[in-house]
């Protein structure tokens, strides 16, 4: 029986990855400073909750004593303090990766990009980010890099933009619906005709632990992208809403300049609008490489998708 240490198995894609892993036989340890709450929080996520900071690589380490596998899906909600935190929380995790022998499973995103990458992105492309958060995510995989190097073996699987049952700090969640509000309108943050990558969390998690299954074949560091659920015209996406909910409702265009105004006053505003170049021209990711080590990628129904997403935030 192998053991997993989850850092962020209360968010979205470590939730999803406890789960995946659980059904493997896995033994699951989570790591968050309130574990009796997150235990309240997470009833049905069968785990053993450790009480730590991921900030603190003291208690990483502990609680990575005698794990195969450390996924570290740790992000400050609402965008707050990426700077300060994110970087300092990869490096106590590979502290423990050192420590312990695991391999680390880290979910990479879009933000390493700039607009010469664009639009078919691939695991060698070129990282030339021009916003904050993208120079952060590159740091962290240079990180990553120069750790295996140091004998810990690292593979980062990446993603698009994300939706799920319980997805967090998401453009669908936060932007294109209300949750806990029936869908009256759908806000998209881009042209409807413009291309765009999702990853639907359940089937971003089963694909990396499939990935995790072959670790015989994989390299030290390692790089897959997903493809996801890939749409040519963005505005499939919006058809997948309407069909699911039954009913013809407007589409908002995202108020980017009202955003672009606001953003030095509201932080979550200021990192969405850096983002915006995200939405203004095709982007996918090229999972050639993926396939080749698992076969087809799982992809879930659109509608099916749509569906659970909806009733997780409590729209339908």
């Amino acid at each position: 029986m192998k053991t997993a240490l989850v850092i962020g198995a209360s968010g979205g894609v470590g939730g999803e990855v406890a789960v995946g892993l659980l059904k493997r036989g896995w033994t699951v340890k989570a790591l968050n400073r309130d574990p009796k709450a997150a235990a309240r929080r997470n009833s049905a996520l069968a785990v053993e909750w450790i009480a730590g900071d991921a900030m603190r690589p003291e208690d990483v380490t502990a609680a990575a004593r005698g794990t195969d596998l450390i996924f570290h899906g740790a992000n400050p909600p609402g965008y707050r303090n990426w700077a300060g935190t994110v970087v300092p929380m990869l490096d106590a995790t590979i502290a423990a990766a050192k420590a312990s022998g695991a391999r680390i499973l880290f979910p990479g995103t879009i933000y390493n990009y700039g607009r010469d990458a664009f639009p078919a992105l691939r695991e060698d492309s070129p990282q030339h980010p021009t916003t904050r958060k993208g120079l952060l995510r590159v740091t962290m995989e240079q990180r990553l890099k120069a750790a295996s190097r140091d004998g810990v073996r690292v593979v980062i699987v990446r993603i698009g933009d994300f939706f799920g049952p319980v997805a967090r700090n998401n453009w669908f969640g936060q932007g294109l619906v209300t949750p806990g509000k029936p869908v009256t309108r759908i806000v998209y943050p881009g042209a409807l005709k413009v291309g765009h990558a999702w990853g639907y969390l359940p089937d971003v998690a089963e694909t990396m632990l499939r990935v995790i299954d072959r670790e015989d074949r994989l390299a030290p560091f390692d790089r897959f992208h997903t493809r996801g659920h890939w749409f040519e015209r963005g505005g499939e996406l919006v058809d997948s809403i309407r069909r699911v909910i039954g009913r013809d409702v407007p589409v908002w265009r995202l108020p980017w300049s009202a955003i672009g105004l606001a953003s030095p006053f509201v932080p979550l505003f200021r990192e969405m609008f850096e983002m915006r170049y995200l939405w203004k021209t095709p982007i996918r990711l090229d999972n050639t490489k993926l396939e080749a080590l698992i076969g087809p990628e799982p992809h879930t129904p659109v509608d099916d998708a749509v569906r659970a997403t909806l009733t997780g935030l409590g729209c339908l």
